[in-house]
């Protein structure tokens, strides 16, 4: 078996130091799994093995050999791959398109793409990661769970040797989590090292063999997987010790912020459920089950087409994400890149978007208020920044999830929609994104939480309700909440 070693490696961006003297070893046949709170530099390290970025010191040996990895395609004669965490796909062209981009060579015959060879390549690939879907659609067309699955499909298209996965599971249902572990498997029997970055530790001691700890851009230690103390591995990624995973308060349910009896969408087929203030409310289910579709509708992105809504006592259908926000309904959407940020602007001009009326006066913004609301807003949320004015787009993943929680927190709505609001964030993260949403409950608003991880719905959401194909099959809470039950809802089946 083969083996890659990073050794000494430092990077700087702007004359900020975001990697020093890092040290990384992967062997062929073995998962190592890349543990670090976001900013703390494991996608940049990443980065620099598949040549989209060069380092400033250190050196990259393959088989006791030393390489020079200056471009992606370098990284591809050494047979690397990656699956990046931020989904890196063009949505306007097909699965089989967007598997080309990059591999045409392999696929051309006097100067001619063959279609009939690709297609039944990618048909192979989307059998074996079980994804339903023909080549020729387009990926503009599939929810964020189906296109991380192209991701992955991408990459075994690949004949590689070292493969670096950056939070493959986030959008994946637990079956489509299970067949990726059984493809990492596969993978590993055939030589195949693998870098693993997750922050769901129940998946790390499932898969990996060896943990490499990342803190502030430095390495703190690698140790077995089979032997690791959770609470020490956690302890060594944020320097201090996290007590409670799941740190849910009592909640005190007062009026009903949001009811909806009988809802029908375009997409939804019947849904009543309602959430009250002072409580975290779960919607579950399976990918496609249409919990992304409903809230969309609650918050005037889609309509409503039958059914009574109701939000904070009045009767009401939002036509427009307008209309809803002045409301005091706010919505944190599952695709912060598309959807949750403009990543080309500043920390400060996504920040101020939601509430610059606030700040304005007789048409101009009022700059000294923004900046201060801005900086206010990034040290409550811990938000790791070198200036408030630097891109969005060059924070880590984590950082800019916070970026948009914070924005619409700091709008003070009487109820916040969360889809997915800890994906790709660290443990330490997660626990801070928990604290406010406690804060929030504790002050007497409401909170409705979508998320396809199932221990973080029961461990801090007060009740459950549960999708399947379109529909609100019913409510679990208390001595309910257990994964049976979810699991029963999830499938299309009633409560006994």
């Amino acid at each position: 078996m083969g083996k890659l070693m990073m050794r000494g490696i430092s990077k700087s961006f702007s004359g900020v130091r975001v990697l020093e003297q890092v040290e990384l070893i992967v062997e062929g046949g073995k998962v190592v799994a890349l543990l670090g709170e976001n900013g703390a530099g494991k996608s940049t390290l990443m980065k620099i093995l598949t040549g989209e970025y060069q380092a400033d010191a250190g050196e990259i040996v393959i088989d006791d050999q030393v390489v020079d990895i200056k471009s992606v395609d370098d990284a591809k004669k050494h047979q690397i791959g990656m699956i990046h965490q931020e989904l890196n796909l063009f949505p306007n062209l097909s699965i089989a398109e967007n598997f080309l981009i990059g591999n045409e060579e392999e696929y051309k015959q006097s100067g001619f793409i063959r279609s009939g060879k690709l297609n039944e390549k990618v048909k192979s690939i989307l059998q074996q990661v079980n994804l339903q879907r023909h080549p020729s659609e387009l990926v503009k067309n599939l929810g964020i769970g189906e296109q991380q699955l192209v991701e992955i499909g991408k990459a075994l298209l690949q004949d590689v040797k070292y493969l670096v996965m950056d939070e493959p599971t986030a959008a994946l249902t637990e079956s489509e989590t299970e067949r990726l572990f059984q493809i990492i498997e596969s993978l590993k029997k055939n030589g195949v090292g693998i870098v693993y970055i997750s922050h769901r530790m129940e998946e790390l001691y499932r898969i990996a063999d060896k943990v490499s700890v990342l803190r502030d851009g430095r390495f703190i230690a690698t140790r077995d997987m089979k032997t690791a103390d959770e609470n020490e591995l956690v302890s060594m990624m944020v320097g201090r010790t996290v007590d409670d995973r799941y740190p849910k308060t009592p909640s005190n349910p007062g009026q009903v912020l949001l009811k909806a009896v009988d809802v029908k969408t375009p997409k939804v087929k019947r849904a009543t459920l309602e959430v009250r203030a002072g409580e975290i409310v779960g919607l579950g289910g399976l990918m496609g089950a249409g919990r992304t579709e409903l809230v969309s509708a609650f918050a005037g992105v889609d309509r409503i087409v039958e059914g009574e809504f109701e939000f904070n006592g009045k009767r009401t259908r939002f036509k427009t994400p307008k209309q809803a926000i002045d409301s005091g309904l706010a919505f944190v959407t599952e695709d912060r890149k598309s959807q949750g940020l403009i990543l080309p602007f500043s920390v400060r001009e996504n920040m101020a978007l939601p509430t610059l009326g606030l700040r304005s006066r007789f048409g101009f913004i009022q700059n000294r208020q923004e900046r201060d609301f801005t900086s206010e807003v990034v040290n409550k949320m811990r938000i790791k920044v070198a200036s408030i004015d630097q891109p969005a787009g060059s924070l880590s993943g984590g950082n800019q999830q916070k970026i948009v929680i914070g924005k619409w927190m700091a709008q003070d709505p009487v109820l916040l929609i969360l889809d997915e609001p800890t994906r790709g964030i660290d443990v330490g993260a997660k626990q801070e994104i928990y604290e406010l949403m406690n804060a929030f409950k504790s002050q007497g608003r409401g909170i409705l939480m979508i998320s396809s991880d199932l221990p973080e719905l029961m461990g801090i959401c007060d009740r459950i309700y549960v999708m399947h194909a379109g529909e609100v099959m019913g409510e679990i809470k208390g001595e309910e909440m257990n994964n049976e039950n979810f699991m029963k809802l999830a499938t299309g089946r009633k409560l006994s």
